[in-house]
C-alpha cells in the first residue's frame, strides 16, 4: 500500500481536524481556548479534568445500524456541555484515511480468521487510532475518549480493557443491542442506504439488503457478557438497560444516568417564542397576551400543523406507504404569555405541559431600565458585562450560565422525549436550549435572536443535528423583531435584532418595508451532518 495513504498523513490533511481523524463540526471540534468555559461548567481546574475523576475510555460495542455513532455524538455533546473534555475517535475515519479515497478493505477484513494481509492492515489502523487516543489523554489533558468501533468479540474487548488499564485509563464499554427489525430498518434508512449501491431501490428493500450485507461481512459478533468488565448494554434504542460493575467514580455514574435518558429513535424538536404580551418589557408583571399575541398563537398553530402534514405527505411520496404522524407534545413555561400561546394547540387535543425551569432569565435590578440609566447607575457592572455577557450577572439577576444550569433537567427530558416536541418559551430560554442541541459556544449564546415570525425546527442526525426555519405568514411587522434585551445592554458585536441563530434571511424590523402577508417555504439552513457522512454511507463500523 502507498505510504502516502497512511492514517497519519490523511489525519493531517485539510479536511481532517489537526491531530485527529474526525471531521470539523460542532461536536467534534474541541475548543483550543482553555479560558472559554463550557455553557454548564460549574468550575475549572489546572488540569482541565473535572469531578475528581480520572481518564475514561468509553468503548462502543455493536454491529452497524445500531445507532452507535448517534449515541457517541449525543454523549459527547452532553459531556462537553458540562465542561468535560471529550473527544470521539471513529475507527471508520482511520480506515478510510488508510485505504484512501474510494479504496476498499479486503473482503475478509472483518473476519476473525482473516488473511495475514488483512490482519496487518487491521492492526495498523487500530494502532494509529489508539495512539491518537493516548496522545490526547496524556498530552492534551483529555478526560473522556469515546472509541467508536464494532468491537465484536469478547477476547478483543478483554484485551482492550487490559491495554487501557496499563495506561491508567478506566474503561466503560457501551453496547447498543438491537433485535427489533423496525428499529434496524429505520436506522439503516436514515443513514446507510444513500450509498450508490442502493440507488433507485425502495427504502425498505435497500435497508434489508444493507443489513444482510452486514451479516455477511461481520459473521461473528458476541454480545457483552464479560462479568469482569464495566459495561452498559442499551437494548432496543433505550427500551431497556443492563449494567455491570459501573461504579468506579462520580463521572461514570453521571454518564450512565445520561444514557438512561437517551434513545436513538427519530423525532423533531420545534422552538418558537411566545406571542406579544400587554406588558412586553415587564418581568414581574407576568402579563397576558395582547390581541396581537392571540392572533400570533393562532397563526403559529396553523403553521406548525400545516408543516407537519406537508412533511408527512412528502414521506408518503418517498416511500409509497402511509406514514402516520408522530404525536406532538407541547412544553411551555409557567409564565402566562407562554401558556396562552399554547392554548390553541391544547384546544385541538395536543398535550401541553408547563415547566417551571423554563421561565425566562431574571433581569434583577435592571428590569425596565434604559441602557442609559444602567450605564449611569452601574458603570462597573456594565464593564464586566461587556467582557463576559454569558457569565456576568447584574445585581439580583441571573446570568446565562445560571439559566443553563437551571435548564439541565429540561435538557435530560429533551433527550428522553420520543414524540415530536414544540417548546414555547422566552427568547433567553430558546437561546440556551438551541445552543445545547446545535453546540454553540458561550460567546455566541447571548447574541442569538429568534424573530417572532419563525419556528426553528431541529432534526437529530448521526453526526450533527440539522435545523430548518419555518416562516409564520400574516404577522403584523411590529410584532416580528427579537424581544428587548433581557438586560438592556447590547452584547458586544451584536447588532440589535439582526443576529439570527442560524444563517439566512433576517426577519424585517418595524421600519422595514414588507408585504403584510408573505409565505416562504421551509428553509434548511444547516446540514453539516449530510456533508460529514458523505463518505461514510456504506460504513461497516
Amino acid at each position: 500500500m502507498d505510504t502516502l495513504l497512511t492514517a497519519e498523513i490523511a489525519a493531517n490533511a485539510p479536511r481532517y481536524r489537526r491531530k485527529s481523524s474526525t471531521f470539523i463540526d460542532g461536536i467534534h471540534d474541541v475548543s483550543e481556548d482553555q479560558n472559554n468555559m463550557a455553557p454548564a461548567q460549574l468550575y475549572s481546574t489546572m488540569s482541565g479534568r473535572l469531578f475528581h475523576s480520572g481518564r475514561i475510555a468509553i468503548v462502543m460495542v455493536g454491529l452497524p445500524a445500531r445507532g452507535k455513532t448517534h449515541i457517541c455524538v449525543s454523549m459527547a455533546r452532553y459531556l462537553q456541555w458540562l465542561g468535560v473534555k471529550t473527544r470521539i475517535f471513529h475507527l471508520g475515519d482511520y480506515r478510510r484515511a488508510t485505504v484512501g479515497p474510494g479504496g476498499q478493505v479486503p473482503q475478509d477484513y472483518f473476519y476473525p480468521n482473516a488473511s495475514p494481509a488483512s490482519v496487518m492492515l487491521r492492526q495498523k489502523i487500530l494502532k494509529k487510532c489508539r495512539e491518537d487516543i493516548y496522545a490526547w489523554l496524556n498530552h492534551e489533558n483529555g478526560q473522556v475518549a469515546i472509541y467508536d468501533a464494532v468491537n465484536p468479540t469478547a477476547s478483543g474487548r478483554r484485551a482492550l480493557a487490559k491495554e487501557f488499564a496499563k495506561h491508567d485509563v478506566q474503561t466503560l464499554f457501551l453496547e447498543s443491542y438491537v433485535d427489533d427489525d423496525e428499529i434496524l430498518k429505520e436506522n439503516a434508512r436514515n443513514v446507510k442506504i444513500s450509498s450508490p449501491d442502493f440507488y433507485g431501490m425502495e427504502p425498505d428493500e435497500a435497508a434489508e439488503r444493507y443489513l444482510k450485507r452486514i451479516q455477511t461481512k461481520i459473521p461473528v459478533f458476541e454480545t457483552m457478557q464479560e462479568e469482569e468488565l464495566n459495561y452498559v448494554k442499551m437494548i432496543n434504542a433505550g427500551q431497556g438497560f443492563f449494567y455491570n460493575n459501573v461504579s468506579f467514580n462520580y463521572l461514570s455514574h453521571r454518564i450512565v444516568f445520561y444514557l438512561t435518558n437517551l434513545h436513538i429513535k427519530s423525532r423533531t424538536t420545534f422552538f418558537v417564542r411566545a406571542g406579544p404580551a400587554t406588558e412586553e418589557d415587564s418581568y414581574k408583571a407576568d402579563a397576558p397576551l395582547s390581541e396581537e399575541g392571540r392572533m400570533f398563537a393562532d397563526l403559529m398553530t396553523e403553521t406548525i400543523i400545516r408543516h407537519r402534514e406537508a412533511e408527512r405527505q412528502a414521506a408518503i411520496a418517498r416511500s409509497g406507504q402511509d406514514v402516520p404522524l408522530r404525536p406532538l407534545n407541547v412544553w411551555t413555561s409557567t409564565r402566562l404569555r407562554t401558556i396562552q400561546t399554547g392554548e390553541p394547540l391544547a384546544k385541538l387535543g395536543y398535550k401541553v405541559r408547563q415547566r417551571s425551569q423554563m421561565s425566562q432569565i431574571n433581569p434583577g435590578v435592571c428590569e425596565k431600565l434604559s441602557e442609559r440609566a444602567i450605564r449611569a447607575l452601574y458603570p462597573e457592572e456594565v464593564e464586566k458585562h461587556e467582557l463576559d455577557p454569558y457569565h456576568h450577572r447584574y445585581p439580583r439577576a441571573e446570568s446565562y450560565h445560571d439559566l443553563a444550569v437551571r435548564l439541565e433537567p429540561i435538557i435530560l427530558e429533551l433527550e428522553r422525549e420520543q414524540n415530536d416536541l414544540l417548546i414555547i418559551a422566552h427568547e433567553s430560554v430558546l437561546r440556551v436550549l438551541y445552543s445545547y442541541l446545535m453546540h454553540c459556544s458561550t460567546r455566541d449564546i447571548p447574541k442569538l435572536k429568534f424573530p417572532r415570525d419563525e419556528i426553528i425546527e431541529i432534526i437529530p442526525a448521526a453526526y450533527q443535528n440539522e435545523a430548518k426555519r419555518l416562516h409564520i405568514p400574516g404577522l403584523d411587522p411590529k410584532t416580528i423583531p427579537s424581544s428587548p434585551e433581557d438586560i438592556r445592554i447590547l452584547v458586544p458585536g451584536s447588532p440589535p435584532g439582526k443576529f439570527s441563530p442560524i444563517p439566512g434571511p433576517i426577519s424585517p424590523g418595524p421600519g422595514d418595508l414588507v408585504e403584510f402577508i408573505v409565505t416562504r417555504p421551509p428553509e434548511k439552513v444547516i446540514n453539516k451532518s449530510k456533508e460529514a457522512v458523505a463518505d461514510k454511507v456504506a460504513d461497516e463500523d
